[in-house]
């Protein structure tokens, strides 16, 4: 019996754990008809505060919990809670840490606004996904990134575990969206991202002390495989970036009906690249 290819998707929001905003759609939608196509499926998202851990019967998995993060030479404890998502019974995975998740219900709007940590909480999260999934020891053939949070992942991959065997064969997809968060990152968010031995080179593109929305994900598209604009409004230098990196690019279609059919055929296009 022919191994089913395993997608691993990165969501800032999925719904019903968040209320149903366009990306918490499809974060939820997407993976679910991944899984459909015939794909493994698993998701990663961070666990914010406001997210009911009874209601939704989130529970913590302590093989996967308990390793610390070390970010700005700060420990911070990496909890791992896990979901089952119905009717599809799609198991969701999430991040979590009282430093960087746990808002208020009021509050949970500040990941997508500008909050001074959204530099640490981001490195956070990339580090949580990556670390889970080598523990998980499952290895995707398509790590779909989805969300400004996690435009870290890309980089992280290819520079700290470029040898890691969980992810050599692996396909990053980031999918350019257009909700953004305001201002810039924090100033030291270079000099942070340095302690993880990053060379000047690696980070060449974001070496200064604005780092914003756009220098965000160019980073992401320097790092990924292919790219999909996966809203109809994404910032014309954004699209004009990946477009002049050559890298496979998959437009925005309007036409839901016509949805799970592009990115099955998208994934096969990568997947049929690499063999």
């Amino acid at each position: 019996m022919k191994e089913r290819k395993k997608v691993l998707y990165i969501s800032q929001e999925i719904a019903p754990y968040l209320p149903e905003s366009p990306m918490a759609i499809v974060g939820r939608d997407l993976p679910q008809s991944t899984q459909e196509m015939g794909y493994e499926v698993r998701t990663f998202m961070p666990k914010f505060g406001c997210i009911n851990e009874r209601r939704n019967q989130l529970h913590e998995v302590i093989r996967l919990s308990g390793m610390n993060v070390v970010i700005d030479d700060t420990d911070h404890p990496l909890i791992i809670k896990v979901a089952t998502l119905q009717p599809s019974r799609m198991q969701v995975y999430f991040i979590d840490n009282d430093d960087y998740f746990q808002f208020s219900p009021d509050k949970r709007l500040e990941i997508v606004s500008s909050p001074e940590d959204n530099d640490e909480r981001i490195m956070f999260f990339a580090r949580g996904v990556i670390e889970t999934a080598r523990k998980l020891r499952w290895n995707p053939a398509v790590i779909h990134c989805m969300g400004w949070t996690s435009a870290l992942v890309p980089l992280f991959l290819r520079k700290l575990y470029p040898d890691d065997p969980t992810f050599a064969n692996s396909k990053i997809v980031f999918a350019l969206r257009n909700e953004d968060f305001e201002g810039s990152l924090d100033s030291r968010f270079i000099e942070k991202m340095k302690m993880y031995e990053f060379s000047g080179d690696d980070l060449k593109d974001i070496d200064s002390d604005s780092v914003d929305f756009i220098a965000l994900n160019k980073l992401a598209i320097d790092y990924s495989d292919a790219i999909v604009q996966s809203t109809e409004s994404v910032p014309q230098e954004l699209i004009d970036y990946a477009l002049q990196s050559g890298k496979p690019f998959l437009n925005f279609n309007p036409d839901s009906k016509q949805f799970t059919e592009d990115y099955k055929n998208f994934y096969s296009t990568l997947l049929e690249e690499s063999e």
